[in-house]
């Protein structure tokens, strides 16, 4: 069971600062530990290939697309790349991921993904040490992780990151304190919106604005209300292009001070990751193109705008609401999509 720490809220922005909803359209960047779990240490340039720059016959979707297309938009992103391959193949293999990001003045943060201590062998940190999720280790090992793992980025070229969520959202309460004790300020691993997901932090589903927790400030991942009272996260490939925008309107019709999107480097990609995902593209480009239209919202980073606190007991602003016809429009789609590219 998990215990609660005492959360402690206070305002951060002014009124006037808050008048804008900021948007944090966030990308988990990411080699793939399972591909070279499977095909062995020398994978650096498929994974590269299929989890990175997501190169297929029919042309590229990956990082460097979704640059083009956040840039077209006048949009920025926030890029959470994992540095834990480097621990096979050194800091030359974060750097030709995170140098395109930052050459293009878009926000680079901390990732991290513990299963490739499994496959680091002697160069494993923690020794005989593995597991699945951050939250499967001490306080000190996180503390050594995320210390690891930070300095990683910033060697391969990253400004010094202050925002962090965890791979598969496996983080717990000692992974805040160790984002505290190690000086950062921000987690993102709370996702209301996934009711079985691997977080332990000790939040509540409805604690779904950010809030001081454990020492750092936790931005949740956005949510909608889904049928029978559950909740629906914001990522690309959980909602329509028509969902995702209408939450962003709801946002700022509640004038709530931000907003968070979840998305993938190889989101764009079929299931196996070979082939375009042709209609997650186009929800994509169009979703894009939406944002950038809508009155009141501003695309934020947690490097130029860094997300504000609620004000103390602040209650979570109201969810859209649950819309049969949106939903259906999405079983339609996802149909369709899981029928031609794989189900995720």
């Amino acid at each position: 069971m998990v215990t609660y720490c005492a959360i402690r809220r206070s305002t951060s922005l002014g009124t006037g600062q808050m008048d804008m909803t900021a948007l944090y359209f966030t990308i988990d960047t990411e080699y793939s530990a399972g591909l070279t779990a499977r095909g062995g240490r020398d994978t650096r340039q498929e994974n590269f290939a299929r989890s990175i720059a997501c190169t297929t016959p029919d042309g590229a979707v990956g990082v460097g697309y979704q640059l083009d297309v956040f840039d077209r938009r006048g949009l920025k992103a926030v890029f959470f790349v994992d540095p834990m391959p480097a621990l096979l193949w050194g800091v030359e293999a974060i750097a030709d991921v995170i140098g395109p990001i930052v050459e293009r003045g878009h926000d680079v943060q901390l990732h991290l993904h513990t299963e490739w201590l499994a496959l680091a062998g002697v160069d494993n940190p923690l020794g005989s040490r593995t597991g699945t999720n951050l939250k499967d280790f001490t306080f000190e090992e996180q503390c050594l992780l995320l210390d690891y793992a930070r300095s990683t980025l910033i060697a391969a070229g990253a400004p010094p990151p202050v925002a962090f969520r965890a791979g598969n959202f496996g983080a717990n309460d000692d992974t805040l304190r160790a984002l505290a004790e190690l000086g950062m300020d921000f987690d993102t691993s709370h996702c209301p919106g996934i009711a079985a997901s691997a977080c332990a932090i000790s939040l509540r589903p409805d604690d779904r604005q950010p809030l001081r927790h454990c020492g750092v400030t936790e931005v949740p991942i956005g949510c909608i209300a889904g049928l029978g009272g559950r909740l629906r996260h914001l990522q690309l490939t959980a909602l329509t292009h028509a969902e995702l925008l209408a939450a962003a309107r709801h946002a700022t019709a509640k004038s709530e001070a931000s907003l968070t999107l979840l998305s993938h480097s190889f989101e764009l990609l079929s299931r196996d990751r070979t082939r375009i995902n042709y209609i997650v593209k186009r929800r994509f480009e169009r979703l894009c193109a939406g944002l950038a239209d809508i009155p009141g919202m501003t695309s934020a980073t947690y490097d130029t705008q860094p997300p504000a606190v609620a004000g103390n007991n602040a209650p979570s602003p109201p969810l859209l609401p649950y819309s049969l016809l949106r939903t259906g429009l999405r079983y339609a789609e996802q149909a369709v999509a899981n029928a031609l590219y794989g189900a995720r």
